[in-house]
C-alpha cells in the first residue's frame, strides 16, 4: 500500500522527476515542473512524483504516477451539483429534530425511539460505506447518485403513510431513506477530491456547507408544512421537492479518469498509526454530533419557547454548521486538515461541557448553538480532506469507505443514548436539568477524540525528530 506524506499540502516537499522515457535527458527544474503540474491548461500531463514517507520503520521513497487535479474548471460545476444534492440529503437529517418534536407530541413514540429511527438513516451511511465505495468503482458516481436520490425521495414519500405506525416509520425513514442517503454520501464526499488539490478544503467545505444551509432552510420549511398540512403531507412534499431538485443535478456529474484500487478493503491501512488513530477518534467523535440538532427543538420547548422559535434554534445550528464547513475548509488549506480537526473537537467540547449546561436563557443558548454548529459542520467537511491527506487517489474510495464504516455506532446510538439519558433523568417534564447528563456524555466523548489526535500528532513529530 502506498500512502501520502504526513505533510498536509499535496505537492509540498515532493521531488518531481522526469518520466522514465526522459531519464537520459537533463533533470527538469523542480520549480518549473511544479508550475507545470499546477497549470489548468495541462491537466493531462502525467508526472512521476517521488514522496519521502516517515514511518515507524524508517524513511522510504515511493514512486507513483497520477494526474494532478485541475483545481478549478469543471470542478466548480461538480461542486455546484454536489451542493444541491447535499442541501437535501444532509439537510433532511439535520432538520429531523423539528419532525421529531411534532411526532412525539402526536404520541407516535418517545424521543429516544424516534431519535433511533432518525439515527438509523445516518447509520446506513456507515453500514453500507464499504459496499457503496465498491459499487461506485463498478458503476460510476453518476449512476449511483441517480439511484440514491430516487430511493431517498421514495422513502420520504412513503413516510407519509407511516407517521402513525412506528414500525413502518422505521422501515421508510430508517431503512429506505437510509439506503438512499448512503448511496449519495460517498460520491458527494469523494468527487471534489478528484478535481481539487490545493483548494480541496475549500471545495469540500462549500459542498458540505449545503448540509447546514439545507438543514436551516428545511427546519423552517418543515415547521411551516407541519403546521399547515400535518406530518403525512410534509413528508410527501419533501420527497417530491427532493426529486425535482436533485435528479437534474445528478446529470451534471462527470468523473475524472484515474487509477482505482481493485481491493475491496485496504486492510493494510489499519497497520498505520495515523489512519488507525484517526479512525478511532472519528468513530468516537460521531456519537455527540447529532445530539444538538436532534434535541435543540425539545430543549427549546422545555425552556418555554414556541414551536417556531424552537425550530429557529435548529435553523441557527444548521446555519452555523454551514459557516463552519467553509471556514474550516479554508483553515485546512492553511494549517492542514488534521490540525483543523483537533481545533473543531476542542471547540465542540467547550460548547457541550461549559456553554450548554449554563444555557438557561436564550442568550447563552444562542452562543452554544453557534459554537456547536460550527464545530459539528467542521467535522464533516474536514474528514474527506483528512483521509485524502493520508491515502492515495487509487485507494481513496476504499480508505474513506472504511473510515465511514467506523461511524456506524455513533450514527445509530449517539442520539438515542442521549435520549435514553434524558428519559432516565425525568424527561422533558423535569426541566432543563434533565438534559445535563446527555450534555456531559456528548462532551466527554468529544474530549477523548481531541486527545487521541493530539497524541497522534505528538507521536508523529517525535518520530520525525529521531530521523
Amino acid at each position: 500500500m502506498t500512502t501520502r506524506s504526513e505533510f498536509e499540502s499535496t505537492y509540498e516537499l515532493e521531488i518531481i522527476r522526469p518520466a522514465p522515457d526522459t531519464q537520459n535527458q537533463t533533470d527538469l527544474d523542480p520549480v518549473k515542473s511544479l508550475e507545470r503540474l499546477s497549470s489548468n491548461n495541462k491537466q493531462d500531463t502525467l508526472a512521476y512524483l517521488e514522496r519521502e514517507e516517515v514511518t515507524e520503520e524508517g524513511t522510504s521513497n515511493v514512486i507513483e504516477a497520477e494526474v494532478p487535479p485541475p483545481d478549478g474548471g469543471y470542478g466548480w460545476v461538480i461542486v455546484g451539483a454536489c451542493y444541491i444534492i447535499t442541501f437535501f440529503y444532509i439537510g433532511s437529517v439535520y432538520s429531523f429534530g423539528v419532525v421529531l418534536t411534532r411526532l412525539k407530541e402526536d404520541g407516535l413514540a418517545s424521543s429516544s425511539t424516534l431519535s433511533f429511527a432518525g439515527g438509523l438513516t445516518s447509520a446506513m451511511i456507515s453500514f453500507l460505506a464499504i459496499i457503496n465505495s465498491n459499487i461506485i468503482k463498478r458503476f460510476g458516481s453518476k449512476a449511483v447518485l441517480l439511484v440514491g436520490v430516487t430511493i431517498l425521495g421514495l422513502g420520504e414519500v412513503l413516510s407519509g403513510w407511516t407517521v402513525n405506525n412506528i414500525g413502518g416509520f422505521f422501515v421508510t425513514v430508517g431503512f429506505v431513506m437510509g439506503v438512499g442517503t448512503s448511496l449519495i454520501f460517498m460520491p458527494c464526499t469523494l468527487l471534489p477530491s478528484q478535481y481539487f488539490s490545493r483548494k480541496r478544503g475549500l471545495a469540500i467545505g462549500i459542498v458540505y456547507s449545503a448540509g447546514g444551509v439545507g438543514g436551516a432552510v428545511l427546519s423552517l420549511v418543515l415547521d411551516a408544512l407541519l403546521t399547515k398540512y400535518g406530518p403525512a403531507w410534509t413528508f410527501r412534499i419533501l420527497g417530491f421537492i427532493t426529486w425535482g431538485a436533485c435528479l437534474p443535478a445528478c446529470l451534471l456529474i462527470k468523473e475524472r479518469p484515474g487509477k482505482r484500487s481493485a481491493a475491496f478493503i485496504e486492510w493494510s491501512y489499519f497497520k498505520e498509526l495515523r489512519y488507525l488513530t484517526i479512525f478511532i477518534a472519528a468513530s468516537l467523535g460521531v456519537f455527540p454530533l447529532f445530539v444538538p440538532p436532534f434535541f435543540l427543538p425539545l430543549y427549546g420547548t422545555s425552556m418555554g419557547l414556541s414551536h417556531s422559535s424552537s425550530a429557529g434554534l435548529a435553523a441557527g445550528f444548521n446555519l452555523a454548521s454551514a459557516v463552519g464547513r467553509i471556514a474550516f475548509g479554508l483553515l485546512a488549506d492553511r494549517i492542514g486538515p488534521i490540525n483543523s480537526l483537533i481545533i473543531a473537537f476542542v471547540t465542540n467540547a467547550i460548547s457541550l461541557l461549559l456553554v450548554w449546561p449554563l444555557s438557561g436563557s436564550v442568550g447563552p443558548l444562542i452562543v452554544f448553538v453557534i459554537l456547536t454548529g460550527v464545530a459539528a459542520g467542521a467535522f464533516f467537511s474536514l474528514m474527506p480532506s483528512v483521509v485524502a491527506s493520508i491515502a492515495t487517489p487509487a485507494t481513496l474510495p476504499s480508505a474513506m469507505g472504511m473510515m465511514v464504516t467506523g461511524w456506524g455506532a455513533g450514527y445509530l446510538l449517539g442520539s438515542p443514548l442521549a435520549g435514553f439519558l434524558l428519559d432516565a433523568y425525568g424527561g422533558t417534564d423535569k426541566g432543563l436539568s434533565a438534559y445535563r447528563p446527555a450534555m456531559f456524555y456528548a462532551g466527554a466523548l468529544t474530549i477523548v477524540s481531541a486527545l487521541l489526535l493530539i497524541a497522534m500528532k505528538w507521536k508523529t513529530q517525535s518520530l520525525k525528530k529521531r530521523m
